[in-house]
């Protein structure tokens, strides 16, 4: 039997929830973003209105966002607010069905295969949830309805705000394929800018390649890539998916361009602090590195490093992010934002000794750390390049 899997994406999810807390600001112009006197005064969601009226778009300043109209309504972010909602639409969709995976703050996939005999058609089901999320939460949802998760995902995308759109295998060709290439699911920026060098425009280009050339260049995410091309996807509706922490990173976007490696790293540093003390306050282990760096044009690049050991300490995380840094980057890069992630995670049930290194040494200096900033505060102890002008993460 084939599956029947939606994808339930909010409309301009953190806009929308102020708007249902506050009916003044309902069909109203409605920007969530930082402060404005900060690099973090970036726009994080805008409202339907927002962005039809006046193009309003996420990653704008806050600065050019109000230079857009003087109708606009700047309101700031509420995390906990768009939490609670979360938690709330996923409570509808398990009534339901006992098969939903959320899949970020504002998506969620059900699987409501099993469920249609006694629901109704696929369709109808759809109705049922959008009108609920509509009246008991207040907010706008697209709907993807598809044989699979990916097929589903790119369904929700195709029409908004508010819509329930089906897509079959059958549609794939005639409805995806025209579409650019990067905005197939899996195709970040720096896969999709070699995709278009090798003269790779669109979805349907992708379909046509030649499976090897992906899998010579990208190994099994090269395959993945051109399965998905053709709607190609067997991964389940895992309920359990977030019940295991898969990985602990940070990322801060900068008080002005940074130039340089020495700049960089001073930052890159202070997100491995934080990153090694999240892992080792979830009891543990990473192997792998991942390094993101945003320049001043919006364009962001991540490279990964696989680590020999599984590690929780600072210096071993910093030092691979370090290499990442001059393997991969200019001496001269400019950055607006950097981004640090240590993934591949287990609990930490033991540690396997290393007599030929300082290991030891460097994990009794994280813990004391640790002890000192649980006691008296994040910020009673620091890094002496915190205190420089490009300290960033921690207040001085």
């Amino acid at each position: 039997m084939s599956r029947v899997i939606l994808l339930c994406d909010m409309n301009s999810f953190f806009a929308s929830v102020h708007q249902a807390l506050d009916p003044k600001l309902r069909g109203k112009p409605v920007v969530v973003g930082g402060d404005p006197a900060k690099r973090t005064g970036i726009v994080l969601a805008a409202s339907v209105e927002a962005k039809k009226s006046y193009g309003i778009k996420t990653g704008m300043t806050v600065a050019e966002a109000r230079a857009c109209s003087q109708e606009i309504i700047f309101v700031s972010p509420s995390f906990e607010d768009y939490v609670d909602f979360s938690t709330r639409i996923n409570s509808i969709l398990r009534d339901f069905s006992d098969l939903v995976e959320p899949f970020s703050i504002d998506e969620s996939f059900v699987d409501i295969t099993g469920c249609l005999r006694i629901l109704g058609s696929p369709l109808e089901i759809a109705r049922k949830i959008q009108r609920r999320i509509n009246t008991e939460i207040g907010v706008g949802v697209n709907i993807g309805i598809g044989p699979s998760k990916l097929v589903a995902k790119m369904a929700a995308e195709l029409e908004k705000p508010n819509k329930i759109i089906s897509l079959t295998l059958e549609d794939w060709p005639r409805k995806i394929w025209p579409l650019p290439v990067k905005e197939l699911y899996g195709v970040g920026s720096r896969i999709g800018r070699w995709l278009n060098q090798i003269g790779v425009r669109t979805i349907g280009d992708l379909a046509a390649l030649p499976p090897d050339i992906l899998k010579k260049r990208y190994g099994l995410i090269g395959e993945v890539l051109h399965y998905s091309a053709h709607g190609i996807d067997f991964s389940p509706v895992d309920p359990h998916s977030m019940d295991v922490i898969k990985s602990v990173g940070n990322q801060i976007t900068l008080p002005r361009d940074y130039r340089g490696f020495d700049q960089i790293k001073v930052v890159i540093l202070e997100l491995a602090e934080e990153v090694a003390q999240r892992a080792r306050k979830a009891g543990c282990l990473g192997k792998r590195v991942s390094l993101t760096i945003k320049d001043p044009n919006f364009t962001s690049e991540t490279h990964s490093r696989t680590l020999p050991s599984y590690t929780d300490i600072t210096q071993e995380i910093y030092d691979a992010a370090v290499f990442l840094l001059k393997k991969h980057w200019d001496t001269q890069v400019r950055a607006r934002l950097v981004g640090l992630t240590l993934s591949g995670l287990l609990r930490q049930e033991g540690k396997q000794l290393d007599l030929l290194t300082e290991r030891d040494k460097q994990e009794r200096i994280d813990r004391a750390t640790d002890l000192i900033r649980s006691r008296w505060g994040q910020h009673s102890i620091k890094r002496a390049v915190s205190l420089t002008e490009c300290g960033v993460y921690h207040e001085r």
